[in-house]
């Protein structure tokens, strides 16, 4: 958590110079006011716009998926949040929401038909641990922080002609390529610092990180096979799926959004015999789920 106050700092005062030196203190306050109305927006907004682009379904709450994550979400003492299904034959899943109280998760049509009952119930513990997290909002923050200050470089030519603009037409330049840059980079950064922990309490709420080490490989390589239509009409999402639904993302690169999945994979098997499940003390009484094609007890 340290490491990714530190980036969304770093990330703040990044917004704060590209300001200054695009426009002085006009260019600041400018910024500062665009940040506050995209971050509002975007705080009430990104779920649905997030949702509405990959075309998700609420499912209903006789569906197993449904009961699965009511099952999980008892587990990790959190608001039962919003499910949903995309159609998309890779498999993959992601969590949204501006905090746990109006928060969703979603999965693919190809998750529940490829991975078995563990793997789904690790899958969807990983995604409840971003929302416990509030990784959701810490990563819409981020990416509107890095919107803006991309807009402001498209401005940058505005402020170019005042007087306030000390930095001549190279140092502009420079600006606008370099700021918009270094703001993916952090944003990226932050995004794969909290995908180790999310694994974490992920493998904590599901009981076993041995099923989410297997659900990783297994949506990894399904995901290096399989095109994601929808994630690659909308690459500014990928950072927010389990797995980078891309196809360019091997290792713990500079410009990756997603550590290493063996590098991940490695993280969960050293929990082995050190997990200490989060426990409902009311999980003896949760409803079992049905039967139905893949989806089965999680803890059966």
């Amino acid at each position: 958590m340290i490491k990714t106050a530190m980036l969304m700092a770093a990330m703040t005062a990044l917004f704060g110079f590209a300001g200054i030196m695009l426009g002085g203190f006009e260019g600041l306050l400018i910024a500062i006011i665009l940040a506050i109305m995209m971050n509002l927006f975007a705080w009430y907004n990104s779920d649905k716009m997030v949702l509405r682009m990959y075309g998700a379904k609420k499912v209903p709450q006789e569906h197993p998926l449904y009961e699965m994550v009511a099952n999980l979400s008892l587990n990790a003492q959190l608001p039962m949040p919003k499910v949903y299904e995309i159609q998309s034959d890779q498999p993959n899943a992601f969590a949204t929401g501006r905090n746990p109280e109006n928060a969703a998760v979603a999965a693919t049509t190809g998750l529940l038909k490829r991975l078995n009952q563990n793997e789904i119930a690790a899958v969807m513990a990983h995604e409840l641990a971003h929302i416990k997290n509030r990784d959701t909002t810490i990563m819409v923050v981020a990416a509107t922080f890095a919107g803006a200050i991309s807009m402001l470089a498209n401005f940058a030519m505005f402020f170019g002609g005042r007087r306030n603009n000390k930095m001549g037409f190279i140092g502009l330049i420079a600006m606008m390529i370099l700021a918009p840059l270094a703001a993916s980079l952090i944003q990226m950064a932050i995004s794969r610092s909290r995908e180790y922990v999310a694994d974490r309490v992920g493998a904590e709420i599901c009981g076993n990180p041995l099923w989410l080490a297997s659900a990783l490989k297994s949506i990894q390589g399904f995901a290096s096979k399989i095109d994601n239509h929808g994630a690659e009409r909308n690459p500014s999402t990928a950072h927010m799926f389990i797995i980078n639904p891309l196809h360019a993302h091997a290792h713990d690169k500079l410009f990756s959004t997603h550590p290493s999945t063996a590098n991940r994979v490695a993280a969960l098997e050293a929990m082995i015999g050190k997990v200490e499940p989060i426990q409902s003390t009311r999980q003896s009484s949760l409803p079992k789920t049905r039967r139905r094609g893949r989806l089965k007890q999680p803890w059966g």
